[in-house]
């Protein structure tokens, strides 16, 4: 399926966002304000992100992407990230079964390589698993980042397009890390932060922006529902005047 481009075309505006992009920030400082280790805030956070999927799921969203581990984690302490490395890999094993007989779809997009074998070989086989379901999808970014993201998709651009010295989005966007989904609608960044720290800078163009202070541990669908409430109470006019919308010509 092709998809709209939000900045060559006008996508299709649905009250409840077709694609939903999330930020899970704050299961660190969720932890040290309980005085628990860190990690007791990531294993929270796995709890999280199992509830909004269902969530998800019960409210019609079709894409939900969850940015797990960015390009600039690996700055982290050695520790923390090696316990997210397992982290990882234990959800992979428990979690998709449940996703597979739920008709949920699984990716995982970013620079793989990185990963243990191990983890490479759990992620291919979850995706092909979960491959055909119809359901929800999924994706995970892990060692991903939205310069990478646009980084690698030129360089297949180039490599496909022998030659050619005028390029095009059209040309661009099939190579990028999620061509397979529309553009997110809706960007939601918990624990308190205001930035996009480098997660899908092409996809979020025009993508609606909202920021809550509550930790990821603790976002629930109550919190997502308020989410989605402010998302629906903004105008999207993807460049267009507010009198355009309302149907003035003029």
């Amino acid at each position: 399926m092709i998809f709209k481009s939000s900045t060559a075309d006008v996508p299709e505006v649905t009250r409840v966002p077709r694609h939903l992009a999330i930020i899970m920030d704050g299961n660190g400082r969720w932890a040290t304000k309980r005085l628990l280790p860190r990690v007791a805030g990531h294993m929270k956070g796995v709890e999280a992100v199992r509830t909004i999927v269902e969530a998800c799921v019960q409210r019609g969203i079709g894409y939900l992407t969850l940015f797990a581990f960015s390009s600039e984690n690996w700055r982290r302490p050695e520790e923390e990230v090696s316990l997210l490395m397992r982290l990882f890999v234990t959800a992979l094993e428990r979690e998709v079964v449940k996703m597979h007989a739920n008709n949920i779809r699984l990716k995982v997009v970013g620079d793989l390589s990185r990963f243990s074998a191990e983890l490479q070989r759990l992620i291919a086989e979850a995706e092909r698993k979960t491959a055909n379901n119809t359901g929800l999808t999924v994706t995970v970014c892990a060692n991903y980042g939205g310069r990478w993201d646009i980084t690698q998709a030129a360089s297949k651009m180039v490599a496909a397009n022998p030659g050619v010295h005028d390029y095009t989005e059209d040309m661009l966007a099939p190579h990028l890390a999620m061509a397979y989904a529309p553009e997110p609608d809706l960007f939601i960044r918990t624990g308190g932060e205001q930035r996009i720290s480098n997660y899908l800078l092409w996809q979020l163009a025009y993508t609606e922006l909202y920021f809550t202070d509550t930790y990821w541990p603790d976002f629930d669908g109550a919190a997502l529902d308020a989410a989605i409430a402010s998302y629906q109470q903004r105008e999207r006019r993807f460049g267009r005047t507010s009198a355009q919308l309302a149907g003035d010509p003029n």
